[in-house]
């Protein structure tokens, strides 16, 4: 008697274009059901009471999407047998660069453009210059934080998702030191912030010394909202919600930029303009950005920066190689914490005020997500990333267009996060190592070559 014989499915049923459409359905009605109190229904507060207003167009128009997005997706990527991206990935020849100069030249490039970034602004926009000097600002500030948790992150591979408590305690530093003691300015505070957040840093670093993954993520997590709450709850100390305001603002020679004759333009002999502010705002980030990466880079080739690269790829390797993994976290830490610190502190001399509200869980999301997207390690993926997401957000408050498409009541500004949300999956589908995939290892032994993300991942880099 002859045994049956059993045919595996075949591969053609699984990748059909039926199943594609179903898979496609399935995401286009989960994105009405969870989307229907949040797109269909509208709620405001009206003097008579909460009037409920439906958008219906806005809400079928996002099923369509998810349901065309999620059905190219499953015919060009995942339920296909040669998907398009077989055109983007470089695969073991990433060990060999295709432009080794590419990264240096961007590099010099983005340098000297940031260089006279703001008389360029002046020069092309003069309606417009504060607003998109201050948006440059706003752009390096979170450059200079980006490189700072990429020594943790990139670097050590220590997920921290509660950076911004960092920022918070540099913020809250030179705003207590400067409003209660009057003889202590920017430049004397800026490093008495540092220090104190690199001093947090290690607190931070001493109970998590053990963990790893997702349990550090949790905990880091935790350690920021504490700080949150306790600048929340401490009124006498921090002011609790009402935050502290009249931070005084940075000086020039002593000088402040008034109109008086006492005052920076007097001094130089030039026309007093409220722009001038403005543009030494953004020379001070500039430089602090700059002196950000120019330690990163060198403690990168000192044997810290090794040992962090170790850590990173494997703590038990790390560990048999004689390398002291306490002293490593916690230098990472401290010096990433000590770079979250001066951003803080250029933040409260920037805004003038600052509270507890500024300094979310959100913006450590934002900060961890430009270090991924950028590439893990990667210095200038940092800056492009940067660009890209906090230059493309702010920019999305003045497109005009959707609101003619979507009605007069369409505010894309409620709206970014969704199409940041989109933005970032489009970027690890086709991306998934980061925008900036291959860079030049720390530790040469024979021969100099740049390496790709993938190889990085797997122990194959250094």
């Amino acid at each position: 008697m002859a045994a049956p014989t059993v045919t595996a499915p075949s591969r053609q049923d699984t990748n059909s274009f039926a199943a594609s459409v179903k898979d496609a359905a399935i995401a286009g009605a989960l994105t009405g059901v969870l989307g229907f109190f949040f797109l269909a229904l509208r709620t405001e507060i009206a003097p008579g009471g909460l009037e409920v207003s439906t958008r219906w167009g806005v809400w079928i128009v996002a099923i369509l999407i998810v349901f065309a997005g999620r059905l190219l997706l499953n015919l060009f990527v995942f339920k296909t047998d040669k998907p398009v991206t077989r055109y983007f990935s470089t695969g073991k020849s990433s060990a060999s660069p295709r432009l080794p100069w590419l990264g240096r030249a961007l590099g010099i490039f983005l340098f000297l453009v940031a260089t006279v970034l703001p008389f360029l602004i002046i020069a092309l926009f003069p309606a417009q210059q504060r607003q998109f000097i201050d948006l440059a600002i706003l752009i390096m500030t979170y450059v200079m934080l980006g490189w700072g948790l990429n020594i943790v992150v990139g670097l050590a591979g220590l997920l921290d998702l509660g950076y911004v408590a960092f920022y918070a305690v540099g913020a809250y530093s030179f705003a207590l030191l400067s409003t209660h003691f009057e003889f202590i300015g920017f430049w004397t505070a800026l490093p008495l912030a540092g220090m104190l957040a690199a001093f947090w840093g290690l607190i931070l670093g001493f109970p998590v010394l053990r963990l790893r993954g997702d349990y550090l993520a949790i905990v880091t997590l935790a350690f920021g909202e504490i700080i949150r709450i306790v600048l929340l709850n401490w009124y006498d100390f921090t002011g609790g919600p009402n935050g502290i305001s009249g931070i005084p603002k940075p000086t020039f020679l002593g000088m402040d930029f008034s109109r008086g004759d006492d005052g920076v333009a007097a001094f130089l002999g030039i026309e007093y303009s409220t722009i001038h502010r403005f543009i030494y705002l953004y020379y001070i980030i500039f430089l602090l950005a700059i002196i950000t990466n120019l330690v990163t880079m060198r403690l990168r080739k000192l044997p810290v920066g090794r040992a962090w690269e170790a850590l990173r790829e494997d703590e038990i390797a790390c560990r048999s190689l004689g390398i002291n993994t306490t002293n490593t976290k916690l230098t990472a830490f401290a010096i990433g914490a000590m770079f979250g610190g001066f951003a803080g502190s250029f933040f409260a001399t920037r805004q003038g005020f600052i509270s507890p509200e500024s300094f979310t869980f959100l913006e450590s999301a934002i900060i961890l997500a430009i270090v991924v997207l950028g590439g893990l390690g990667s210095q200038i993926g940092v800056v492009i990333a940067s660009v890209v997401m906090i230059g493309g957000i702010e920019l999305l408050r003045n497109i005009g267009f959707l609101s003619q498409i979507f009605g007069p009541d369409f505010d894309p500004v409620q709206y970014r996060m969704l199409i940041f949300g989109l933005a970032m999956v489009g970027i690890m589908v086709w991306k998934p190592r980061g925008l900036v995939t291959t860079r030049e290892p720390t530790a040469v032994l024979k021969e100099k070559k740049r390496i790709g993300a993938d190889m990085v991942a797997q122990g194959e880099g250094h």
